[in-house]
């Protein structure tokens, strides 16, 4: 499955646009994680954990995205993008 940022990629034509596509995910991480996080955000630096936990959400609402997008017919998904939001102090959408 063709995945861009772009509204248009050269060498390509759109012949029909079937809708929008969402790949949703909304995770918590564990109480002793937070306050780690917490303690680290302190003192600076990469949150590793939570870059971990980024990066494997990204990747699992990709994988809904184009498996929405494969039922509806679809052979590419234009113009995606991310949206990282907080929901209940905890979790992050």
């Amino acid at each position: 499955m063709l995945i861009s940022t772009m509204n248009d990629v050269p060498g390509y034509r759109v012949s029909r646009v079937l809708g929008e596509c969402f790949g949703l995910t909304v995770r918590s991480r564990n109480a002793f994680s937070q306050i780690g996080a917490g303690f680290k955000s302190l003192v600076g630096g990469e949150l590793v954990g939570m870059t971990k936990n980024l990066q494997k959400s990204r990747q699992e609402v990709i994988d809904r995205m184009v498996q929405e997008a494969t039922t509806r017919g679809a052979n590419a998904v234009l113009a995606m993008r991310f949206d990282t939001s907080e929901m209940g102090g905890n979790w992050t959408e």
